[in-house]
């Protein structure tokens, strides 16, 4: 008996003891936890996220992984570093998290930007230690997206469900909800009846042959801006012209979401106060419908911005009321729109309808006959009008080279020749025509071989989306033209500004540097390939892990990787594919002898297809 009561007190004592324990640790969770979580789902770099990282990827304690986070890109084998065992997961509400174009990082960061003149939509990108630190999530019920050419049509709602637009445009045919998808009939702000019959009259208006777009091969790069869900630049690939559509995160938010997620080349971006992305006489046509820009602002500049881009000769198609309202503001901008491109010398082509088209001088001469002290200005001799990142533009008129005057154009091949035929432009690099058709030859035969590897796991219509992110020369994409695929080629800033070459071959691209955030939506690329960019970012101190990060959350769950890089770099992805959730698709072998030049390995991951962030923290 006293046996039992003895037992049955400490019984109560223990019961006790775990119950205050217990009181004490939930005390302790709500008010760290709930100001940390604050943190994490509202702030960027999340301290809590920071912290997690220690358990998370296996680190010892706190003040020891940030040191170790830095020296772990890179190791020999045998030292130690921190092998990581998973990430964690975004807050759901993070599942389209663009990082250097997210209005909560503005807010908190209190930037004092000017809304007028659209600062608030260009890239502002967090610290590194403001970095989220974890894997973004897919949406509820994401399904691998419908093949082209299908998507160019229609589109799993479950992927960007959001229907606002398909509300707010429903008298324009932008986009109508059916069941679990999202329909594209081709409609846009000026083209209700459909983009295929407004390009066809477009092409009418300046007596292109066949009312094709692409004129003979030779109209093959266009530039659309305000670009709404692409439908313009959807509807101008069957024609062989490739459109570089833009729009900013906007009120509109999701609709460059939506034109990646149809397959149609797109790109976040706003005409601002730096330039855009883009080299200059990258463009034979600009299309602005109802893009809601003010053109006049700033002594025109944006206008200036837009004839930076465009190539000798190149068109300016413009649908707006101003083109044909009558009522007094829009007379009154039409008036002075008029003058100010007349003193660019531009020249109406074409005007009819709710539509006018000019076009831009083919070499230098109007320019040099405009009287003493007339503005815009020409631009300074030194100013380099293919420098782009970061810069700010200026409200003057880039002149042509010296090439392109005495030509009258840019001496540029029509498409498809063009892609294959050395551009003028390479002389600016001193490279020769046959450094250029061996470039190809190379690439050429390593694209065979990524696809020899990619066989067991690809059928012809598994790619739409690619990523080139050291694009070099371009030779990468070209490989690729039997493909049914675009490439988005990017050009690393810090090395030979070869944009200009890849736009001069017929391709599209940007600059970007590697050590932030591109400019896209979360899952909206179905294959990268990194040739030797993690060994760039090395050079420059920047993580690796964060470049792995950004990846993850570009490329689409079940889409792949190609790394082309130094064992080191190799080694290194290798063991964070657990904690990505990637799978080895093709490692270095001995029988890839014939791919392996100099100290380049290549290696292949996929993704793996989340069903839902919840199935993924439940195995964590």
């Amino acid at each position: 008996m006293m046996r039992g009561r003895s037992d049955g007190t400490q019984k109560k004592r223990l019961l006790t003891s775990v119950a205050v324990v217990a009181v004490f640790v939930v005390v302790l969770y709500l008010y760290f936890g709930s100001k940390n979580n604050g943190e994490s789902a509202l702030e960027y770099g999340s301290r809590s996220l920071r912290k997690l990282g220690s358990s998370y990827l296996g680190g010892d304690d706190d003040s020891d992984l940030s040191s170790k986070q830095d020296e772990k890109f890179g190791l020999e084998d045998g030292e130690d570093g921190i092998v990581p065992k998973s990430f964690p997961v975004c807050d759901d509400r993070h599942s389209e998290l663009i990082p250097c174009l997210d209005r909560h990082l503005i807010y908190q960061m209190r930037l004092k930007l000017d809304l007028t003149l659209m600062e608030h939509y260009e890239r502002h990108c967090p610290l590194p230690e403001r970095r989220y630190n974890c894997l973004i999530p897919p949406p509820a019920g994401y399904k691998v997206p419908i093949k082209w050419p299908r998507s160019r049509d229609e589109v799993w709602k479950a992927n960007i469900p959001h229907t606002h637009l398909a509300h707010e445009k429903s008298d324009q045919n932008w986009m109508v909800e059916k069941g679990e998808k999202i329909i594209f009939p081709g409609g846009g702000t000026h083209f209700h009846y459909g983009a295929d019959k407004y390009i066809a009259s477009i092409a009418n208006m300046l007596n292109f042959p066949n009312n094709n777009l692409n004129n003979g091969g030779r109209v093959r790069t266009v530039f659309d801006v305000g670009c709404g869900v692409a439908s313009f630049g959807g509807y101008l690939l069957s024609s062989d012209v490739i459109a570089m559509s833009l729009a900013p995160n906007d009120v509109h938010q999701n609709q460059i979401q939506f034109a990646l997620e149809r397959g149609i080349p797109a790109y976040l971006g706003v005409l601002g106060t730096k330039r855009l992305p883009y080299p200059s006489r990258s463009f034979e046509f600009a299309h602005c419908s109802r893009c809601r820009i003010d053109w006049l602002q700033r002594d025109g500049i944006l206008l200036l911005e837009l004839d930076r881009v465009l190539r000798p000769g190149g068109y300016f198609a413009y649908s707006s009321p101003e083109a044909y309202a009558q009522d007094e503001e829009d007379l009154r901008i039409w008036r002075e729109m008029s003058t100010l491109v007349e003193r660019m010398c531009w020249k109406i082509a074409e005007k009819r309808n709710q539509t006018v088209i000019w076009v831009k001088p083919l070499n230098n001469d109007c320019y040099m006959e405009r009287p003493a002290g007339t503005q815009p200005p020409l631009c300074r001799s030194d100013d380099d009008p293919d420098a782009v990142w970061g810069v700010n533009m200026e409200p003057c008129i880039t002149p042509y080279s010296d090439h392109d005057h005495k030509v009258g154009g840019s001496g540029l091949a029509p498409w498809p020749a063009r892609l294959t035929t050395p551009p003028p432009r390479l002389a600016d690099f001193g490279y020769s025509s046959d450094m250029f058709e061996k470039d190809m030859e190379l690439w050429q035969r390593r694209v065979e071989h990524y696809w020899n590897l990619l066989s067991p796991k690809i059928s012809s219509d598994t790619l739409r989306n690619i990523m080139d992110m050291k694009a070099n020369l371009g030779s990468f994409a070209a490989a690729l033209k039997d493909k049914d695929v675009w490439v988005m080629n990017v050009v690393p800033k810090d090395g030979p500004n070869t944009v200009k070459i890849v736009y001069d071959r017929g391709l599209i691209g940007t600059t970007h540097d590697w050590c932030e955030a591109f400019s896209t939506y979360p899952r909206t690329y179905d294959l990268l390939h990194a040739w030797s960019v993690f060994s760039d970012i090395e050079k420059k101190g920047c993580s690796g892990e964060d470049l792995l990060l950004e990846i993850d959350r570009i490329v689409r769950p079940s889409g792949f990787v190609i790394f082309r890089d130094k064992q080191l770099v190799i080694d290194f992805v290798k063991k964070y594919l657990p904690a990505l959730y990637w799978e080895a698709v093709a490692a270095p072998t001995s029988d890839q002898d014939q791919d392996q030049e100099g100290d380049e390995l290549v290696f292949i991951i996929q993704k793996k297809l989340w069903p839902t962030s919840e199935s993924i923290r439940d195995t964590e």
